[in-house]
């Protein structure tokens, strides 16, 4: 059995406070009227704001140290999904992303704490999706990202967290950044105007 991270579990207290509104998104494409506009909608505004991410995860020093990187590139799948699903290479250059840097590896492991956590409800979400949206029965390739191996990349994610946290301010830093992702995370899915172009 995986030993849950004390780093996580203190994460997981002390972001309670959006994981409501952080999970609204998924579980939106959970009801059902869900269909294809929806699910496009949300896969680009998920691209939007995990692709930059990932970029600024592979600049952050001392970040592939602690964290395969690799292993969490997900924004390409969500490309190729999207591409599936019928939109042109063209139109995804033109997509609005919300880019941020980070300043050491706690910052960063804060914010990837924010993105890692949604991957528990994407299981669920890709079966309801599959069932009530026949074009996405090729096109979930993001959602199965993590499919056999969720286990094991939040147990090494945890051993990150307790590694680089020996002391309680840069827990603290890393609660500070979760929160910041957050917050950026909910700002972002609530601004649904610059993708009405790209979806419709």
């Amino acid at each position: 059995m995986q030993r849950l991270s004390r780093t996580v579990i203190q994460l997981n207290m002390a972001t309670r406070s959006h994981h409501v509104e952080a999970d609204r998104p998924w579980l939106d494409l959970m009801v059902p009227a869900v269909g294809k506009f929806a699910y496009v909608k949300h896969l680009l505004k998920v691209y939007g704001f995990e692709a930059p991410l990932e970029a600024a995860f592979r600049y952050t020093p001392g970040l592939s140290a602690l964290v395969d990187l690799r292993a969490r590139l997900r924004s390409g799948l969500i490309a190729q999904d999207l591409m599936r699903l019928g939109m042109s290479a063209g139109r995804l250059a033109e997509l609005p992303q919300r880019f941020t840097t980070f300043s050491g590896p706690a910052e960063a492991l804060g914010w990837m704490y924010v993105i890692e956590r949604s991957t528990l409800l994407h299981g669920g979400v890709r079966r309801y999706v599959t069932q009530r949206v026949p074009d996405a029965g090729d096109a979930t390739n993001y959602l199965a990202a993590y499919d056999g191996v969720a286990g094991t990349r939040w147990s090494e994610l945890g051993n990150a967290f307790d590694a680089i946290s020996p002391s309680p301010s840069v827990t603290q830093q890393i609660i500070r950044a979760a929160n910041t992702g957050f917050r950026a995370l909910c700002d972002w899915f609530r601004g649904d105007e610059a993708l009405a172009h790209v979806a419709g």
